[in-house]
C-alpha cells in the first residue's frame, strides 16, 4: 500500500492510539526518560515530541544531542507502519535500515513527522522530518527514512 491507500483505510479505533499514547509515553523507559509525547496518531501519519531539557544537550549546553532526534526519527518511523495495518494492536515492527540527515543544530523543543512511503506484506518506509522551536520559531533540523521489517498477524 502506497501512502494515500493507508490514508483511505478506517480511522484507527481508538484503544490504538491509546494504547501507542501509553507505551510512549508512560511505560518505555527510555522514551518516557526523554519525557516523549505523542501528538498525532492517525493511519499514515504520526507525530512524536520531546521538550528541550538540558540533560538532553551536547557539551555546549545549548544543543540537543543527535541521538535524541535519531530516537525520534527511528520510534515515529516504525509506529506509523502499524498504522497500516488492518489492526495496529497485533504483529511487530522492526528497524532495517535508517537514515537521518542532519541539517542544522537544535536548540530547542523537537517535534517529528513520519508519514508511510509504502507499507509493503513485509517491508515498509516511512519518511520523518524533526524540527526544532525555539521561542515560537520552527526550523527543519532532521530528514530521514527508514526501512522496517513488518511482522503482520
Amino acid at each position: 500500500m502506497d501512502r494515500s491507500e493507508v490514508e483511505a483505510m478506517e480511522p484507527l479505533p481508538a484503544e490504538a492510539v491509546e494504547l501507542v499514547e501509553r507505551r510512549i509515553e508512560e511505560e518505555h523507559g527510555y522514551l518516557s526518560w526523554l519525557n516523549t509525547s505523542v501528538d498525532v496518531v492517525e493511519r499514515g501519519r504520526v507525530v512524536l515530541s520531546i521538550p528541550f531539557d538540558d540533560k538532553l544537550t551536547n557539551s555546549d549546553g545549548g544543543t540537543i544531542h543527535g541521538g535524541v532526534a535519531a530516537t525520534l526519527v527511528d520510534t515515529a518511523g516504525g509506529i506509523v507502519q502499524r498504522t497500516a495495518f488492518e489492526d495496529p494492536l497485533s504483529g511487530g515492527v522492526a528497524t532495517v535500515n535508517l537514515n537521518a540527515n542532519y541539517l542544522r543544530p537544535a536548540t530547542g523543543d523537537l517535534r517529528a513527522e513520519a508519514t508511510v512511503v509504502r507499507s509493503g506484506g513485509s517491508i515498509g518506509v516511512s519518511d520523518m522530518t524533526v524540527t526544532s522551536s525555539t521561542n515560537g520559531d520552527a526550523a527543519e533540523v532532521v530528514v530521514g527514512q527508514g526501512s522496517f521489517r513488518l511482522f503482520r498477524e
